[in-house]
């Protein structure tokens, strides 16, 4: 039996890199991770005021769907050195209301993506603040920075480089392992 996990992409691009990357990911994931796409691109903006008995759609939507994942998997560009707001709004969404948060106990773990050298690391590290206060344990290591993306990626988005298609997978066979943990 597989584990579903949640495959948030913080890029709301149709062709962006994040999104290339995840659904490469999605691809050749550990044969024990069932890796589903949960779009935050429609989520309005958490207003505490909209959150009593008939929330938004889309975020009674996003909430259901996360709420059946046993973990996550978040791939993400950097915007001005820190996630994206769309990112930042969907762990405010899935949070609340308070008492009730989707992402509390699930198993989590970060790919960044970036067309500079630096693979978003200001992102990566970024979002590993509030998944702590979110009580998602994040796998540590193998850490995954991806630079030059656009190098790594053919006219369709696809990956062509063999080497970053194995440290993907390796990736994912190293977190398919960090949810075993977490769950003893």
């Amino acid at each position: 039996m597989s584990v579903r996990v949640a495959l948030i992409v913080g890029s709301l691009r149709k062709g962006s890199y994040s999104r290339a990357i995840g659904m490469a990911m999605k691809e050749i994931a550990a044969p024990g991770l069932d890796l589903v796409p949960v779009e935050i691109g429609d989520l309005p903006l958490y207003d505490p005021d909209l959150d009593n008995d008939a929330p938004p759609p889309a975020w009674t939507r996003f909430r259901g769907e996360v709420a059946a994942t046993q973990a996550v998997l978040f791939v993400t560009p950097e915007y001005n050195r820190s996630i994206p707001g769309a990112l930042k709004n969907a762990l405010d969404v899935g949070s609340r209301p308070y008492g009730h948060s989707v992402w509390s106990g699930k198993p989590a773990a970060i790919v960044s993506v970036s067309p500079g050298a630096l693979g978003a690391f200001g992102a990566n590290h970024h979002l590993r603040q509030p998944l702590v206060f979110l009580n998602m344990p994040t796998m540590q290591q193998p850490e995954a920075y991806i630079g030059n993306v656009a190098d790594l990626l053919d006219e369709n988005g696809k990956l062509k480089k063999d080497d970053t298609l194995k440290f993907l997978k390796g990736f994912t066979d190293a977190f398919e392992a960090w949810i075993g943990k977490t769950k003893e």
